[in-house]
């Protein structure tokens, strides 16, 4: 698969330093005992790839929603890019969300009544101020961010017609709209067949290598974790001492 990332202006990396940090992160949800997170320390590094590994129940989607500022009812620190996010007001939080992190998810999340083009565009939908563009704007970016995944020229076709591969790819442009630095993926291997997931894994490879996003993968595919740079083995919402790459 050729991609076309290396004429993009809008993959680059905006941080040099230090881009997430947990101190002391503690999570569980109401009506329940059972903490999710028990007391979670860690540092992300700009242009880091990890991938964190775990049992399903042992906190990785939380560490995401953590991240990504989906959820903010936890006790300790979550720092992204110099923000606390947990203390972000509403309406902060939602633009932090739609333009300084991209989320890939495992089941795409398309609107199958739009367009591949119009499904990407929904990013600057939700935009406000200066992330908000006008529409014509919008779909030319939406066109030009399609071609960085090699879906150049499907941009006016319905998802319904793509296969899950191509669904996934949609979804990552979407996420790449507003040039994000960081790209947070909850299992985006996770329906696709081998080969499919392959090619999944070597364009998150050229975004991190060449355009120093940083990515965070909640992941049970061993592609990702044999290829990120870092690896972190969560288990009962805790890192064990195999972390492989850096400090957790």
């Amino acid at each position: 698969m050729n991609y076309k990332i290396e004429n993009s202006p809008f993959v680059l990396s905006r941080y040099t330093s230090e881009v997430i940090r947990f101190d002391s992160v503690r999570k569980r949800y109401p009506g329940s005992d059972v903490e999710v997170l028990r007391g979670i320390d860690l540092e992300i590094g700009d242009h880091d790839f990890v991938a964190v590994v775990g049992r399903s129940g042992s906190g990785k989607t939380t560490l995401l929603n953590l991240i990504g500022a989906l959820d903010s009812d936890f006790t300790g620190t979550v720092e992204v890019n110099g923000r606390d996010v947990g203390a972000l007001p509403d309406r902060a939080a939602s633009s932090f969300r739609n333009t300084e992190v991209g989320h890939v998810f495992q089941s795409y999340h398309l609107l199958d009544h739009l367009t591949c083009e119009e499904n990407v565009a929904l990013a600057s939908l939700f935009a406000r101020g200066e992330a908000r563009h006008p529409s014509e704007f919008s779909h030319r970016r939406a066109g030009e961010v399609l071609e960085i995944v090699g879906l150049g020229g499907s941009g006016r076709r319905s998802p319904t017609t793509l296969s899950g591969g191509e669904r996934q790819r949609v979804a990552l442009a979407r996420a790449l709209f507003h040039s994000p630095p960081i790209l947070l993926c909850d299992e985006p291997t996770g329906n696709l067949d081998a080969e499919t997931g392959r090619e999944v894994v070597e364009l998150l490879q050229l975004l991190n290598q060449e355009h120093g996003i940083t990515i965070v993968a909640a992941t049970h595919d061993e592609a990702i974790s044999s290829e990120g740079g870092r690896v972190l083995h969560l288990s009962e919402g805790r890192f064990t001492d195999e972390d492989r790459g850096g400090n957790s």
